[in-house]
């Protein structure tokens, strides 16, 4: 994984990242450790990751935590938070990444349980997390939340109407939440990534991948390394300081507002 220079200090901050095994996660977790931050992350599945991701931290110096997690689930979610408590502590800066996606289909052929996990794990995944960790960062005044949206959120996809809808969810609980944590030094933002190469994005067909690419100005699909800065800026303490429901969208063009 390509080496970052922090441009921000995280000196003395616990970070948790869920989906933080590969892909975003593992470069935000790995920026996040270069900038001072204790970090643990949860994964799903992906316990191979999480061993390569923790020898990566161990080579550089470093101790990660990790503990496998199915963040739709709450009884799991709630292991989740006593874990963290024990092992990383109370965490100052939450990064909601974990996610999945779909293989492009018609929105008549989606079913009711493919809807109901797409959106239990990008949409229901980032309140049962959220809500475990919030109270305490209020009660603490002081906290940095960032939640992964996507590009698609604003401009939508045909094919993907279920990865849409929750993440244009996770945009819109953005918004929400910022106002409730602000007043306590609470700042929740978010990141809407253009398409980035991950396990996620390269689930797509061929045929998908090669019309995506074209449509982006910059000719090319993104890297979790360049995404990961964005993260550290937010969640940073004075680099995020005045930033408030905002949800930044690197992207590559593929959405420009």
């Amino acid at each position: 994984m390509t080496s970052i220079v922090a441009p921000f200090s995280l000196q003395g901050r616990k970070a948790l990242i869920t989906g933080g095994s590969r892909g975003i996660g593992a470069a935000i977790a790995m920026l996040f450790a270069d900038a001072g931050a204790d970090v643990a992350i949860c994964h799903f599945g992906d316990a191979s990751g999480a061993e390569a991701l923790g020898a990566e931290f161990q080579a550089a110096g470093r101790q990660l935590a990790f503990l496998e997690c199915d963040v739709a689930d709450e009884a799991q979610v709630s292991a989740l938070a006593e874990w963290t408590a024990t092992t990383l502590g109370e965490p100052d800066i939450l990064v909601n990444c974990a996610g999945i996606g779909g293989k492009d289909k018609p929105f008549g052929n989606v079913t009711v349980a493919e809807w109901d996990r797409m959106l239990g794990v990008n949409l229901r995944g980032v309140f049962l997390v959220t809500r475990a960790f919030f109270p305490g960062m209020v009660e603490r005044r002081y906290g940095r939340i960032v939640n992964i949206a996507s590009q698609l959120a604003y401009k939508g996809a045909p094919g993907l109407a279920a990865y849409v809808a929750a993440k244009a969810g996770v945009v819109g609980l953005t918004r929400a939440l910022s106002y409730e944590g602000a007043a306590h030094n609470v700042m929740v933002n978010g990141i809407a990534p253009g398409p980035v190469e991950t396990p996620l994005l390269m689930g797509h067909s061929d045929a998908w991948l090669t019309m995506k690419k074209g449509q982006l100005p910059v000719g090319r699909f993104g890297q979790p390394d360049e995404i990961a800065p964005t993260a550290l800026l937010l969640a940073s303490e004075t680099g995020g300081a005045f930033y408030c429901g905002q949800t930044l969208s690197p992207n590559g063009g593929d959405v420009m507002v």
